[in-house]
């Protein structure tokens, strides 16, 4: 048998801790290393790669795509730039979008442009009240709007600008408005902050007050847009029509790509204000036509919300074997609540375990999150959730 080669990794720039496997090969909910090991993959990239990996029609976009063009430059319109922007907006509230190429791109480009419409509109009101554990970005902007603990101090002095509320929390909220606020951002569910859903009463009254004050709703839809609550768009469950929408992550399935959302009345960009080299370059808004259609073929969303309740069910069945502390979360995105700080220790020993090792994910040392590919089988899910069992009863 032979040894494998050991990893040279030296010039890669340290960032976090990675095991000493190289990803190689991916099928639909399952990765293989360079040991030839598989894993079943329920984090897919951080709710990255919504329709798993290697899928065909993604790759067929991807193909067809790079032979006939794949970045004229952003001083000019492209075909799958136009297409994209056509397929976003018929399918929601908004009238405009600008493609980006990461969630934090979009969510900056989001305080910019209500910053720039709080010129124009309000005396040059420019706070945007964010909530507390929400996650943004990392950019500084987006790291200050942030509310993740310790992001205040790490790269200090933050960019000013970012009151934040508690979520769920009209009162909170109101109690940080004055002449300055020009926008109240949220995610509707807080991924990072460890699988937080705001309530529908929330958000309806937070719409409604918003439009009583003048103030602009953003909705960061990085984590939880393109079909991972189960519509199309999470605020479509909610009942409200937000001024401005970002998203990432799920939109590429996988490449690089974001967007910038917003209705006629808040998108105010002139020449100079934004832009960016590759945005909305032909090769990642042909992939993300593909992804879109496939969101949007007949059943697909409704498997969601199927397929998110058999998770939920198994997961429910898991905390009262174990005596946990229940489940939350929207769609396939979930997250299973321990009830002591076990979930690093999880981690570690599903992606060790042999012959398959699983992928998951613990935002918070008490808790352990949910990110499958939408097309997860049924199969998978309950594969997924009986290594879980196992684990569970190696830590009891």
């Amino acid at each position: 048998m032979n040894t494998p080669a050991p990893i040279d990794t030296h010039s890669v720039m340290f960032i976090t801790q990675r095991p000493d496997v190289i990803m190689v090969e991916g099928d639909g909910s399952w990765l293989t290393d360079n040991n030839g090991k598989r894993y079943l993959d329920f984090l897919q990239g951080w709710a990255v790669n919504c329709l798993g990996h290697g899928n065909p029609g993604m790759i067929a976009a991807l193909n067809t795509q790079a032979k006939k063009l794949i970045n004229p430059s952003p001083a000019f319109y492209n075909e799958p730039m136009i297409g994209l922007s056509n397929l976003l907006t018929a399918n929601s509230c908004f009238n405009k979008v600008f493609f980006a190429n990461s969630g934090a791109e979009a969510n900056e480009g989001a305080i910019k442009l209500a910053r720039k419409w709080g010129q124009l509109n309000k005396n040059g009101a420019f706070e945007i009240i964010t909530f507390d554990h929400s996650f943004h970005g990392r950019t500084l902007a987006t790291m200050s709007a942030s509310g993740k603990p310790g992001w205040d101090t790490m790269f200090s002095p933050q960019v000013p600008g970012f009151p934040k509320a508690d979520l769920n929390d009209l009162d909170s909220v109101k109690k940080l408005v004055t002449d300055k606020t020009v926008a109240i951002m949220l995610e509707p569910v807080q991924g990072e902050g460890g699988v937080i859903p705001a309530t529908k009463e929330f958000m309806q009254a937070l719409r409604k007050f918003t439009k009583d004050n003048n103030i602009l709703l953003i909705v960061d839809e990085v984590q939880a847009g393109c079909g991972r609550t189960g519509t199309l768009f999470a605020y479509q469950q909610f009942g409200i029509e937000p001024d401005i929408m970002t998203l990432g992550k799920g939109i590429g399935g996988g490449v690089p790509l974001a967007a910038l959302m917003a209705t006629d009345a808040v998108a105010c960009f002139v020449p100079g204000d934004q832009g960016g080299t590759y945005n909305g370059n032909p090769l990642m808004t042909a992939v993300g036509i593909s992804v879109i259609e496939q969101l949007l073929a007949p059943g697909f969303l409704d498997n969601v919300k199927a397929k998110g309740e058999l998770l939920k069910s198994e997961l429910l069945k898991l905390s009262a074997e174990f005596s946990l502390e229940g489940e939350r979360g929207e769609g396939l995105l979930r997250a299973l609540m321990l009830g002591k700080d076990i979930g690093g220790k999880l981690v570690e020993l599903a992606r060790d375990r042999s012959p398959e090792g699983l992928l998951i994910n613990s935002p918070r040392p008490n808790l352990l999150r949910f990110m499958p590919a939408l097309n997860v089988s049924n199969d998978e899910i309950l594969q997924m959730c009986n290594i879980l069992r196992e684990l569970l009863k190696a830590t009891a």
